[in-house]
């Protein structure tokens, strides 16, 4: 996973591109929910020691993850495996299923260039392992748990879109909430 993102999508047939990614936004968001947890992670955060990715994942990332999925018809697995090949095999840390979208979320403690890698490779090991049931576009996201980055597949040209943005947590919450909410309630 070292390599070039380009090169590793290059060598599974798919594209890459960086460019800034047009969400489908949920457009009612729950100011309070939001609050709460932005006020409870700002009084937790001096109290904790979050310098590990397992840290991470649960003080900063699944407490956002399980507000998302109280709002909305959707099923999160945590370390769902996947096995396409040898090349194409291991754990996704997050997969969130709607009915007709899902998101892959993969954490790292440190290096979100490297655990877009990750997340490109889990990208094309679910758009062979899940064939038609979901739409032309699979959702992605790589986080260090402060900052996240999205990247969606077009399954149809065999394309990877890198966002050219990042969003930071907790500040740019309610913008991480519409993207999720957004994508996980999009109709086909």
């Amino acid at each position: 996973m070292n390599l070039p993102a380009e090169e590793i999508v290059q060598a599974f047939g798919y594209s890459l591109l960086l460019k800034n990614i047009d969400y489908p936004l949920h457009e009612e968001i729950e100011n309070e929910v939001i609050e709460k947890l932005r006020s409870s992670y700002y009084e937790l955060l001096p109290k904790i020691t979050v310098n590990s990715e397992t840290a991470k994942r649960e003080f900063m990332i699944a407490p956002l993850l399980y507000e998302i999925i109280r709002r909305i018809d959707a099923k999160l697995n945590i370390e769902y495996p996947i096995d396409i090949d040898e090349k194409l095999s291991g754990f996704i840390d997050y997969l969130i299923r709607s009915k007709h979208e899902l998101i892959v979320i993969e954490a790292k403690r440190g290096d979100l260039d490297r655990g877009f890698n990750q997340l490109a490779v889990e990208l094309i090991a679910l758009d062979k392992y899940e064939e038609t049931e979901f739409s032309d576009v699979l959702f992605g996201a790589v986080t260090i748990g402060e900052v996240w980055r999205f990247a969606l597949l077009n399954r149809k040209i065999k394309n990877i879109v890198k966002d050219i943005h990042t969003f930071r947590f907790p500040e740019d919450m309610e913008q991480l909430f519409r993207i999720f909410r957004g994508i996980l309630s999009y109709k086909v």
